[in-house]
């Protein structure tokens, strides 16, 4: 039987179990990141996370920032709740926090009445989401609003979702609440922040101000900054050294000179994609050059830019993370914020420092910091540590019904664009199919159970190709992604298989780390090796994802090949989030296959 989105047979967490049990013991906490990058909300009851999802899904405008009231609606219907059922709201920023520091800085700096003016409209938006809740049509907020500092929310979205009972715990990031950084260690059911780096110095603001010089000015263009650097020589280190500066102790601080200008930095978080004016000075012009426009061809000085970029950034955040070992020691460490989306870096740091074991979240950027404030709101109420390992399917999934209802409202456009419909309801049989679509060459659209939470796409919302064929990251960009040549794309593998194919052996089930491809391998997957001969691997298990690991075995036994390509399932818009996006996204590309749970949709 379908729910409003048909989920019940498709999540991780049992709230049918949940919601049979008297009301009055369980505690439920929204979770929210609000009016910034990636508006989120996530639901907690009883320590568990039972649906979490990013705004931009629903809306279709990459990263907004704003109230997330969309995403909130999802997460109340799915679990047949309202507003007066939430105990707790939990927000991932505290205005008060770091507040000496902020008053001694703007008294000192002399900030513009008009900056401030801006900054104290966007902390009253914040301090009106009980109004915004009761306004939605869904009953009258009575609960209580929780502020969670930012970085202990970003430490608390990797730790109390992490496999580990002890960690050193790092956030990394642009801001958050007037802080860059922190750090600290986490026992059980207890984090313990030991310091911080503060405004103006930021890792972040140094990678961002130079992907924005790059010709790169949106926000979350970083990614593109890593695609691009292998392709370029570390010939510039000495000069971006000059930018930023580490201590003994592994802590950062920009050489201001380069960054911020003679004006204050601008920004707008207001219900749209976030706008960053530049960030970098004149001086950094004066250094590298005019900043790149972003209709300009890129030449082999703005690729060793990017190369060398990345390798000062790397510099940086090892030093910083022995810093943070040395600080407190452990063999594992819980690592989150946007600086953590690094997957190049983060693919190094066994390598790089003490610690044996890394974890990092889905969602490491602020999105996840619904699911850290919710859970932080948790544990400091319960006095217990969450259950809340992640799986990273806590999106919207929908139903059998559903989709043959929307199959059949859409036949005669199917039947106008000579695509035939197939169902199969047999799972293996489905997964070998696809297997078979994707051996043969073809561009296959794999949408099934419930969407994956944070910015990857991980066998749900997918795209699919053999990693085998040279050509076929060409044939992708044509027929659907039209990004990017410099761009590489992912390759999900057996879990099992990853000592076969690559260099480092490790679990990375959310996509977020960069491994060397082994040499005698890379010609035989040269789709998914990127220039310099490395892979950013999603490694896929039965348990986690039954249907796309049957998938990729099948494949394998076709190949011999363990692995397939994998992109995200959208072109130039935020990864679909409903069957009626995928079937459009299918429809007006040249796709080839669209799975569609269990239905196939083939162009004649």
């Amino acid at each position: 039987m379908d729910s409003t989105h048909g989920v019940p047979d498709l999540r991780s967490s049992s709230v049918s179990h949940l919601l049979l049990r008297i009301r009055g013991k369980l505690t439920t906490v929204l979770g929210i990141n609000a009016y910034h990058g990636d508006s989120s909300s996530c639901l907690v009851i009883d320590g568990q996370v039972i649906c979490a999802a990013e705004e931009e899904r629903f809306n279709r405008v990459k990263h907004w920032a704003g109230f997330p009231q969309q995403s909130i609606r999802y997460c109340l219907e799915e679990a047949n709740l309202t507003v007066p059922d939430i105990d707790f709201v939990a927000i991932n920023q505290d205005t008060r926090a770091n507040m000496g520091r902020r008053l001694a800085y703007v008294a000192k700096s002399r900030i513009s009445p008009k900056t401030l003016q801006r900054r104290l409209q966007h902390r009253r938006k914040r301090s009106s989401i009980p109004e915004l809740l009761s306004s939605m049509g869904m009953g009258q907020f009575s609960g209580e609003l929780r502020r969670i500092e930012h970085h202990r929310a970003h430490v608390a979205s990797a730790f109390y979702v992490s496999p580990f009972k002890e960690a050193t715990v790092v956030s990394l990031d642009g801001f958050g609440d007037f802080a860059s950084c922190s750090w600290g260690r986490g026992q059980g059911n207890n984090i313990e922040l030991l310091g911080r780096v503060y405004y103006p110095h930021s890792l972040g603001v140094f990678y961002q101000a130079l992907t924005q010089w790059l010709g790169f000015p949106n926000y979350g263009d970083e990614y593109k900054v890593m695609g691009l650097a292998p392709y370029g020589e570390p010939e510039l280190v000495p000069k971006i050294q000059q930018l930023v500066h580490t201590d003994e102790q592994g802590l950062y601080r920009l050489n201001l000179d380069f960054f911020y200008g003679d004006n204050e930095p601008t920004f707008d978080w207001n219900d749209g994609p976030p706008i960053f004016g530049p960030l970098y000075s004149k001086q950094l012009e004066d250094l590298l050059g005019p900043a790149r426009s972003p209709d300009e061809p890129l030449t082999d000085w703005h690729r060793d830019v990017a190369r060398s970029t990345q390798h000062v950034f790397e510099e940086a955040v090892f030093a910083f993370l022995n810093g943070a070992h040395k600080a407190a020691p452990s063999d594992n460490l819980a690592y989150a914020g946007g600086c953590a989306m690094n997957s190049v870096a983060n693919g190094k740091i066994r390598r790089h420092t003490p610690f044996k074991n890394v974890y990092l979240p889905a969602a490491a950027g602020d999105a996840g910091g619904a699911i850290g404030a919710a859970l932080s709101v948790w544990t400091d109420m319960s006095g217990a540590r969450p259950s809340a390992a992640m799986d990273a399917y806590w999106g919207p999934g929908y139903g059998h019904d559903y989709i043959r209802a929307l199959l059949d409202v859409q036949a005669p456009e199917l039947e106008a664009e000579e695509c035939t419909v197939e169902y199969v309801g047999d799972q293996n049989r489905l997964s070998q199919l696809g297997a078979e679509a994707i051996a043969d060459g073809l561009v296959v659209g794999w949408f099934q159970g419930r969407m994956e939470w944070g910015p990857r796409a991980l066998g749900n919302r997918s795209i699919l190709c053999d990693p085998r064929n040279a050509n076929m990251k060409a044939v992708l960009n044509d027929k659907i992604k039209r990004r990017e040549s410099f761009r590489p794309f992912a390759p999900s593998i057996l879990r099992e298989r990853v000592s076969e194919w690559f260099e480092q052996e490790d679990d990375v089930p959310f996509m977020m780390q960069v491994f060397d491809i082994k040499p005698d391998q890379q010609h035989r997957i040269p789709a998914v090796t990127h220039v310099d001969g490395t892979g950013r691997l999603h490694t896929v298990t039965e348990e986690a994802n039954p249907r796309y690991a049957t998938l990729i075995e099948h494949f394998e036994d076709l190949t011999g090949v363990p692995i397939v390509l994998n992109t995200s399932f959208n072109e130039n818009e935020p990864v679909v989030c409903t069957p009626e996006e995928a079937l459009a996204t299918f429809l007006r590309t040249r796709m080839d296959r669209l799975f569609l749970n269990d239905w196939i949709l083939s162009r004649n």
